[in-house]
């Protein structure tokens, strides 16, 4: 009983979420890269006080972006009417 309830209730995973999982892994890996390539060159040669600072902020600069990925993938897709 408990199960065809569950059942029931399944909605299968929308394009939306496909595209925007797709979109957060081209995110991280891209992200990845270029942040690698901006610690080895710019970050390195900045003063020993600031690096800290700098990698923190490099590190968590991806969220915001993958954040607007979230949103967009749980808004809810246009509903054919009727």
């Amino acid at each position: 009983m408990e199960f065809e309830i569950m059942a029931q209730d399944y909605k299968a995973p929308s394009l939306r979420k496909l595209v925007g999982s797709l979109a957060m892994l081209v995110l991280v890996v891209v992200y990845a890269l270029l942040a690698m390539a901006l610690a080895e060159g710019r970050i390195t040669d900045a003063p020993a006080w600031l690096q800290p600072i700098l990698y923190a902020i490099l590190g968590l600069a991806w969220v915001f972006p993958a954040m607007l990925i979230i949103k967009w993938m749980e808004k809810p897709g246009n509903k054919p009417k009727g």
